[in-house]
């Protein structure tokens, strides 16, 4: 073993660089990858550390305590403590077919997070987290509804909102209230899977309407409409999942004045669009007596909150919504929706927010430069849709990367008619570590460059 009496590893703090104890950890963890630390070289005593960097003693024990979290070091006892040999990964799959948020660029969730269930704590009555609540959201929970929404509509008033437990119930909740069984509802081509989920266990059927580099076609939606009297027409607008494209405000307007006219509601499912650069205004601004607008806080901050806000001007629409949501989801579980609401009201969530948009532009770059232009969409959000040589299928690039140990979902998976394009959809925040979500990219474009007779019969 080295003894390291000198942190040589460590660049001098920078004044604006973000917290001090993240910037030793972070030269902890670029040290360690880069060979500068060995497992098995010890690491300055703490104090000598803090002596050295003109810092209190808590920075560096933080910093330690991050480096611990990221499993860099380990302590042992009297002895010190030592940089801490890898990790073995109990799985070698690495997964880039779930859309959920990376781990924040320049945040400690974790403190985040254990600051914010004190505060929740120490300000709600325990009880009240641990019983039964009126579905729909309270006060406050609306009310931080109404602060999450303002960038997209400006002032709302709370009592529009629903809260829901997640995107997915609420659009289930909609589908239910706006339409009977049998019912058509429009979508584009390619579309959230989870519509087509819950369309099919209510008895309802999904339309494909075409779509352009714009989205819906609006004079396919318009014939859509006159053929199909449909119940509902579904769109997912910004950086639209799967196809990363976000639609133009031309397009949203279009569609909204098609809706007026054919009278049939839209339901608006717009989850990335605080990660977009500079997008339009939401649909439901430009036909506010005929658009739900559903929001969640799964994509922007974590999946786990489980809380997503749903704007229904209507009174009647919105117990007519409340109803059918009873029906299979009492309510957000309280401590949660307390979280959320306590990280919106507080700044937090926008902090957090901030960390997840830099992280994600930042993997979107890599997956860009990785794979060669073949991505399609402005390059913010959470995934990436790649058009494959006319070799491959979907399918069979599917099932080749699954035997090269990477997990992507291929177009079919989001069919809502019978034809399918020759793409997959890569997701780049399910892979936490910077380093393996890269070295999976790299296989991947590497898989793209061979030909499907080479893996025989695993991927016919």
């Amino acid at each position: 073993m080295q003894d390291v009496d000198l942190p040589i590893w460590l660049p001098r703090l920078a004044v604006h660089g973000g917290p001090r104890f993240l910037q030793i950890a972070d030269a902890l963890q670029a040290a360690v990858a880069d060979g500068a630390l060995k497992p098995g070289d010890r690491l300055p005593p703490q104090r000598h550390l803090a002596a050295q960097l003109d810092v209190d003693l808590t920075t560096v024990t933080r910093a330690y305590d991050e480096a611990r979290r990221r499993h860099l070091l380990e302590g042992r006892g009297a002895r010190g403590t030592y940089v801490a040999a890898p990790k073995v990964e109990l799985t070698a799959i690495l997964d880039l077919s779930m859309n959920t948020p990376p781990a924040p660029d320049g945040v400690d969730f974790d403190d985040l997070l254990k600051q914010g269930l004190s505060q929740v704590l120490m300000r709600a009555d325990t009880a009240l987290l641990m019983t039964y609540h009126l579905a729909g959201g309270s006060d406050a929970e609306r009310q931080a509804g109404a602060k999450w929404l303002e960038p997209m509509f400006a002032c709302l008033d709370s009592r529009q909102l629903v809260v829901c437990p997640g995107a997915q119930a609420a659009i289930a909740a909609l589908i239910l209230a706006l339409t009977e069984p049998g019912d058509v509802i429009l979508a584009e081509p390619s579309s959230y899977p989870g519509l087509r989920a819950a369309a099919t266990q209510f008895g309802r059927r999904i339309v494909a309407v075409e779509a352009d580099q714009h989205g819906m076609v609006p004079g396919m939606l318009e014939a859509a409409c006159r053929q199909h009297k449909p119940g509902m027409i579904y769109l997912n607008p910004t950086l639209q999942n799967p196809t990363a494209l976000t639609m133009p405000e031309h397009r949203r307007k279009a569609l909204a004045s098609i809706a007026r006219r054919c009278k049939v509601r839209i339901v608006e499912d717009d989850p990335y669009w605080l990660l977009a650069d500079a997008p339009p205004a939401p649909v439901a601004t430009f036909a506010p007596e005929l658009v739900y607008y559903i929001s969640t806080l799964s994509k922007c901050l974590t999946p786990g909150l489980r809380v997503a806000f749903v704007l229904i001007r209507d009174p009647q629409e919105r117990e007519r919504f409340l109803a059918a949501l009873r029906s299979f989801a009492l309510m957000v579980a309280p401590l949660t929706a307390a979280l959320a609401t306590q990280w919106i009201l507080s700044g937090s969530a926008g902090e957090l927010m901030e960390g997840v948009r830099k992280e994600a532009r930042l993997r979107q770059r890599m997956a860009r430069d990785i794979l060669a232009g073949r991505c399609s969409g402005p390059g913010d959000g959470l995934h990436v849709w790649l058009e494959l040589p006319a070799y491959w299928t979907p399918t069979q690039l599917a099932r080749a990367a699954d035997s090269e140990g990477i997990a992507v979902t291929p177009a079919e998976a989001f069919a809502t008619g019978s034809g399918s394009v020759n793409a997959i959809r890569i997701s780049l925040g399910n892979i936490k570590d910077r380093a393996r979500l890269r070295a999976g990219l790299q296989r991947l474009s590497q898989l793209l460059a061979r030909r499907p007779e080479s893996f025989g019969a695993a991927v016919v």
